[in-house]
């Protein structure tokens, strides 16, 4: 099935300097796997996942951005944010908040490297939504406390989170994963895949 896996990571801060080459190898397995990558079309850790993944030549996978910005132009200007690496924009409009959660909600699992308050905010909103939750352990911040944050947190959830250490492991782990969840699910799409077109980004003002 065509999965849509957001990867969840710091913007700034030192685990985008220490986690980027880890970030880049789950963005990679995700295309290699033939999903689709989300993330909220940012710099650091969810932008080196994003570099990963276009660094496959072929997948039928996509990867849509999320950004906080109403428009290509304000995403850009105002925000300073990343068009390359994506083929689709979803300008949500929602300030970086709002756009979390319709992120988070949009996926079908979350997968989280690194990681700071925002990171934080993405995972306790996939909990709460029971989706499908990966950690990166050795990824630095949120990721490497998150076991014992969930230790002493009630979440629901919490229990069923994966964690490992490498990226093409935990990303094999997440889908196996879905594939439990989805049992019941047939995507006939599946049986007609089509090449996703190259240039540029297409874009999107669909909220919700």
């Amino acid at each position: 099935m065509r999965y849509q896996i957001c990867v969840s990571g710091a913007a700034a801060g030192e685990t985008v300097v220490s986690a980027h080459e880890q970030a880049y190898a789950l963005g990679a397995e995700i295309a290699k796997q033939h999903k689709t990558l989300l993330t909220g079309a940012t710099v650091g850790l969810p932008h080196s996942a994003a570099q990963g993944f276009k660094s496959v030549k072929v997948t039928r996978g996509s990867s849509i951005g999320f950004s906080p910005a109403s428009s290509f132009r304000e995403h850009v200007a105002t925000y300073r944010l990343p068009t390359e690496e994506f083929d689709y924009i979803n300008f949500t409009g929602m300030e970086y908040v709002g756009r979390d959660v319709h992120l988070v909600r949009s996926a079908d699992a979350v997968i989280t490297v690194g990681g700071r308050m925002g990171s934080l905010h993405e995972l306790a909103t996939a909990l709460e939504s029971r989706k499908v939750c990966g950690v990166l352990l050795g990824s630095g911040g949120l990721a490497d406390y998150a076991a014992t944050l969930l230790k002493h947190i009630e979440a629901p959830g919490g229990k069923d989170v994966i964690f490992d250490t490498d990226p093409k492991r935990l990303v094999a782990k997440v889908i196996a994963e879905l594939d439990k969840k989805y049992a019941d699910f047939t995507d006939h799409a599946t049986k007609y895949p089509t090449k996703v077109p190259g240039g540029k980004p297409k874009v999107t003002n669909r909220r919700g």
